[in-house]
């Protein structure tokens, strides 16, 4: 956006923009011109001549080729999920840095594009799921009698879950919620919603990094039979479990949506990974028994101005440090740096990706 434009100048850095990248965001070519950068149409020019090429998805290998060799890649890469299709950055010798590693310490909050993310997709599933569903989600006193507000089940409590628990509770909605993390239950309740809680034995839920791990096939059937319960009651639901390089936890099965009333709808933000439901299908709407299931893929291009927003600040909050009096210092030791990386010098660099290629 062209407001990191203009950080990214006082630092000393060249920009170069192609001519109609920030449309979808409501800016146009002038704005980043007026920032302090040079915006141009050749698309194969502007990668020949980059040192750093910022950008929201994995580029193509066409993309990948046009780049000089010892060029920095900056973006959200897919590396757990498909390593094999970053293989065209390591034979150009490139350094890729994915914002799906981000680490989540501290000094890195400002850099964490999957929370900002996950923050704008559980917005949109509950303004999704509203404009859907057949009644309203607040209650009202009329002259004709109380609507009763909507009841909405939330499964899993991670920021997209939180998001999605807020905007339910902003708009009227009696929010419940769902995780395989007993630690997120408190964060539920400051929220005004209800947590559902399940024994799990004590199995460890997160990692280090607080997100959640893979768990057997007892602890989820746990889950789901409680899920069941609940989806019978409820008239809406909004699914956001996912983990890392892993396909996305199923939580509700088909037994689940044949038990909801007429005119429910699931929301399934799990899609891209798998569907934390059984019967959802990639970026599409189906309905089954009464029931209307949408799986969509790419939620924060929906909201496309707030969305860039927030991924411009990540992305210059993690690129600025790098840049010292115009010049690009890349520090291996570093501990938001390292981690992040995936490809430098010709190798693979990140050991979690060399496991996902195995």
């Amino acid at each position: 956006m062209p407001e990191s434009v203009k950080k990214l100048v006082a630092l000393k850095a060249t920009v170069l923009v192609e001519s109609g990248a920030g449309w979808g965001a409501a800016r146009s070519d002038n704005e980043y011109t007026e920032a302090g950068a040079a915006v141009s149409e050749d698309r194969s020019v502007l990668l020949q001549a980059a040192d750093v090429l910022v950008t929201v998805n994995r580029p193509s290998p066409q993309d990948f080729s046009s780049l000089k060799s010892g060029a920095v890649v900056i973006g959200f890469l897919r590396p757990l999920d498909e390593p094999a299709a970053l293989q065209p950055a390591l034979t150009q010798g490139l350094t890729t840095f994915a914002m799906e590693l981000v680490p989540r310490i501290t000094r890195a909050q400002s850099m964490d594009a999957l929370s900002s993310m996950a923050t704008v997709s559980g917005y949109k599933a509950v303004i999704i799921a509203a404009e859907r569903l057949p009644r309203m989600f607040p209650m009202l006193m009329t002259a004709a009698g109380t609507v009763p507000p909507a009841k909405v089940l939330v499964l899993g409590a991670g920021v997209a879950g939180l998001q999605a628990i807020a905007t339910g509770r902003r708009l009227g909605a009696v929010v419940e919620a769902y995780d395989v993390r007993a630690a997120a239950g408190e964060q539920v309740r400051s929220l005004g919603a209800n947590f559902l809680d399940v024994d799990l034995g004590g199995l460890k839920t997160e990692d280090a990094g607080g997100y959640a791990v893979e768990l057997s096939e007892e602890a989820l059937e746990r889950g789901r039979r409680l899920i069941e319960e609940r989806a019978k009651i409820s008239d809406v639901v909004i699914t956001t479990a996912q983990v890392p390089g892993r396909r996305a936890p199923l939580l509700m099965t088909e037994a689940a949506v044949y038990g909801m009333k007429t005119g429910s709808v699931v929301i399934d933000l799990a899609g891209a990974t798998g569907g934390n439901c059984a019967l959802s299908k990639p970026d599409q709407g189906i309905e089954i028994n009464g029931v209307l299931i949408i799986a969509p893929l790419n939620l924060p291009a929906t909201v496309p101005v707030h969305a860039s927003q927030l991924y411009s600040r990540n992305i210059t909050s993690f690129l600025s440090p790098l840049i010292k009096e115009g010049e690009l210092h890349i520090d291996m030791n570093d501990d938001v740096v390292g981690p992040s990386c995936v490809s430098h010098e010709g190798q693979w660099v990140n050991t979690r990706v060399v496991a996902a290629l195995k």
